[in-house]
């Protein structure tokens, strides 16, 4: 069944720096991120430089620690007219805090952003997705913590994350928690593959992308969720010494060709902010102002 004319899918962006990903963990401590030059303002720019010739709005999940450092990004972002949303502090993945420390976090991460972007925060992506079967009281925090939804569930299998039976549309996985919003998934002989963003992007041809995306618009009828990263469009981001191979795998791959498929995305299908999009199972959400 085709959809209506029209249909917009959620674009968002996990604003992160290169050095602060879940597969450089190991290499790089925490107490030496101040003394790496940043390059996620520069990256992050060239995203809303990009958005803006095609009149794109999306939802940006920012890190309180990238707010520190460029409160002036966080303020474009706002004047751009995209979404403000929670990424956490710092990078901590959800699985390594108690709902104590998790509902400290957020709680103060929403309060700094919207110190700094004078708008209101009601969405949280976890860190490397770490929202799953063992951890869904993280969903009841969010709501004491005044989140409206979350997008931290990926439904599918990975080494790092992934809760594969979760549904693939949204859903409310804990009675008294937000509403959960799952990165796009399509189905192909029954099995579920990845089509919202990330390495998978850079991994598989374009064609694959625009083909899965597609079949959500128009065959089942629901938009999708897409994300990625400002580092994925920096080719000459330095490389670290020492990575395991699947982890530079995943990290460097195709870094060269995301900026011309980011466009050809932009190009060929309706995007917006999650609350915008996603409006209907929200409640109590406004979009953002253009």
């Amino acid at each position: 069944m085709a959809v209506a004319e029209g249909l917009v899918n959620a674009l968002t962006i996990d604003v992160e720096d290169f050095f602060q990903v879940a597969a450089f963990e190991a290499h790089l401590e925490r107490s030496r991120w101040l003394a790496i030059d940043s390059r996620v303002e520069a990256n992050t720019d060239r995203i809303l430089a990009l958005l803006e010739c095609h009149r794109t709005r999306a939802t940006f999940f920012v890190l309180g620690w990238i707010a520190c450092r460029h409160p002036g990004l966080v303020r474009r972002i706002v004047a751009g007219g995209h979404e403000l949303a929670s990424h956490g502090f710092d990078h901590v993945r959800a699985t390594r805090q108690d709902p104590v420390t998790f509902l400290a976090d957020v709680t103060a991460t929403r309060h700094f952003l919207e110190e700094v972007g004078q708008v209101p925060v009601v969405g949280y992506r976890a860190a490397t997705y770490s929202i799953g079967r063992d951890n869904l009281w993280a969903l009841e925090r969010l709501r004491r913590a005044g989140y409206l939804y979350s997008s931290s569930i990926y439904p599918i299998r990975h080494d790092l994350y992934g809760m594969p039976e979760a549904p693939p549309t949204p859903f409310r996985p804990h009675p008294g928690g937000v509403v959960e919003l799952p990165v796009a998934t399509v189905t192909v002989g029954g099995q579920r593959i990845p089509c919202g963003g990330g390495g998978y992007f850079r991994l598989f041809p374009y064609a694959f992308s625009r083909w899965a995306l597609r079949r959500l618009n128009h065959r089942e009828g629901r938009p999708a969720i897409f994300y990625c990263h400002p580092w994925e469009l920096d080719p000459d981001q330095p490389r670290l010494p020492h990575i395991g191979l699947r982890s530079r795998f995943r990290h460097y791959l195709n870094l060269h060709r995301m900026e011309d498929r980011l466009s050809a995305l932009l190009r060929d299908f309706r995007w917006g902010p999650i609350v915008q999009v996603f409006r209907d199972v929200i409640p109590g959400a406004e979009a953002p102002r253009p």
